[in-house]
């Protein structure tokens, strides 16, 4: 990894960090007002200096149920590309909830990740852990299947 690359990363994860207990809003895109885990990315790499302004068209709040296109997948894929884990500081996993891909969380440093979820201010969670991003389904036996999830990077394009 080049020095540059390395500083990049440092700057993803530190802009990502300072999003920390923002609430939860979907679309929005104000740091300590509203964001949702698409809006946290674009806003991140935006900050960060990466990206030019992401301009993402309207999704309604519960679009990953009534629809099988991968929208937040494929626009991913604009700017970065599917790598095997595990992923690294700055780079993205995405996790399948209803049709399809439709959740997303920046790296801190595997398995750290900081996101933005309904319900909740943007907050460093353990994606090992949490049941929830591990698992689809509320079996006792089992805890249900495993979720699905890819990882992404900015620097693997």
């Amino acid at each position: 990894m080049t020095t540059q690359e390395q500083q990049e990363r440092q700057r993803v994860v530190e802009e990502a960090l300072s999003w920390q207990s923002t609430p939860y809003h979907h679309a929005a895109r104000v740091k300590g007002e509203g964001v949702d885990c698409l809006t946290l990315l674009a806003c991140v790499w935006e900050n960060a200096g990466l990206v030019p302004a992401v301009t993402i068209p309207y999704y309604p709040k519960d679009w990953m149920h009534h629809r099988d296109a991968e929208r937040y997948l494929e626009g991913l894929l604009s700017y970065c590309a599917e790598i095997e884990g595990p992923p690294l500081p700055g780079d993205i996993v995405l996790w399948k909830f209803g049709r399809c891909y439709s959740h997303g969380a920046i790296v801190v440093e595997w398995p750290t990740i900081i996101h933005a979820c309904a319900g909740r201010n943007v907050s460093l969670e353990d994606a090992e852990k949490a049941a929830w991003l591990t698992h689809v389904g509320e079996n006792t036996d089992d805890h249900g299947r495993p979720r699905p999830r890819k990882y992404f990077s900015y620097w693997g394009r």
